[in-house]
């Protein structure tokens, strides 16, 4: 009964084999390596982009932060949702990288902003006031920290807005795969075609020991971020080490049935837990948030089960009627045999 996280996860034995043939011999450090031609080749093919830069780092803050800090600079705001990754969990990193830019909230229900809000916090900027920091980046997160899911016509809708005011847009795509699966549509329309200009695209939370491409979809702009990455201690010197997992993550589309089998566990338990739980969210991939009595929850601790608490801070010391919420997270090698003993187990105590 592990739901805590995609993070916790292994890593799928075609990866860890592919580890195993970049550890054979010699080879290029840097990314001048073999297998970063092919990472690069296949994503180029992929989106349907053959003159996006790509580049790899390790971590998703890593590539959100210095995503954003190649397009924004420290006097720009950032606008983003309030329960956007970046600004929930990463430590102000993007302020760091960024050197200073403000991250600006935008309103909206369930994790995803709302244009009218948008348009309004455009609108109030202060644009050309040297009393108020500048338009900067418009940074959407896919899936969102809700587990909802921006379709691609709202990520166009957003898009077009922050074009009309100058400003690029980027994409924390650290469950990308499991959007674009469950949206059905392809790589390019859920990002440069919808008017992203920098995608970090997540591998960890899909299958990865511990890699991130970002994608640069216009390569004017890579020379700057390789300077950046190289500055901010992101560049690996054995870069074969993670060229060689992405490569393999995206061979035969394995990123994609990775996440497909993510999505159809976390819809195996939506079903089971309709009736005796509240959902609170639409699911939009791989992720359930639900409330229950702090009573079940106590006891499903006993049992073993893991999950987050949503938000973290919540009184468990009232009545064992006392709402709690909780986040539910299915993974790569998450099996119906899982999700069936956690719903059965609930069922009994309900």
């Amino acid at each position: 009964m592990f739901f805590a996280s995609d993070n916790t996860s292994g890593v799928p034995d075609s990866i860890l084999s592919a580890l195993a043939q970049a550890n054979s011999g010699y080879a290029s450090g840097y990314g001048t390596d073999a297998f970063m031609g092919q990472v690069r080749a296949r994503i180029r093919a992929l989106f349907e982009a053959p003159e996006a830069e790509v580049f790899l780092v390790t971590t998703g803050s890593a590539a959100n932060a210095l995503a954003l800090a190649s397009y924004c600079p420290p006097w720009g705001a950032v606008y983003c949702h309030a329960l956007a990754h970046i600004e929930v969990d990463e430590c102000g990193a993007p302020e760091f990288y960024t050197g200073g830019a403000k991250l600006t909230h935008v309103a909206g229900n369930s994790g995803k902003m709302e244009p009218q809000a948008l348009r309004e916090a455009l609108a109030q900027a202060g644009r050309g006031v040297v009393h108020n920091v500048q338009p900067g980046i418009l940074s959407l997160t896919n899936l969102t920290e809700c587990g909802t899911r921006y379709s691609v016509s709202e990520i166009s809708e957003l898009a077009a807005i922050a074009k009309s005011h100058g400003l690029p847009v980027h994409m924390d795509g650290a469950r990308f795969a499991n959007a674009l699966v469950a949206e059905g549509c392809s790589p390019a329309d859920m990002s440069w075609r919808a008017g992203v200009d920098v995608l970090s695209l997540g591998g960890t939370k899909n299958g990865l020991m511990g890699v991130e491409a970002v994608i640069l979809f216009d390569p004017a702009r890579a020379w700057e971020f390789q300077l950046r990455r190289k500055r901010g201690g992101h560049l690996w010197s054995k870069h074969r080490y993670l060229s060689a997992q992405m490569a393999a993550w995206l061979e035969d589309d394995l990123w994609l049935d990775l996440a497909r089998n993510a999505n159809a566990m976390a819809a195996r338990l939506e079903t089971g837990l309709e009736g005796c739980a509240e959902l609170l969210f639409d699911r939009g991939g791989n992720m359930l948030f639900a409330k229950w009595p702090s009573g079940l929850h106590r006891q499903l601790q006993v049992a073993g089960a893991e999950y987050f608490l949503w938000p973290d801070h919540q009184n468990l010391d009232g009545p064992d009627d006392l709402p709690i919420s909780a986040r539910l997270v299915c993974s790569w090698n998450t099996q119906p045999s899982d999700v069936d003993n956690f719903v059965q187990w609930i069922n009994k105590q309900v």
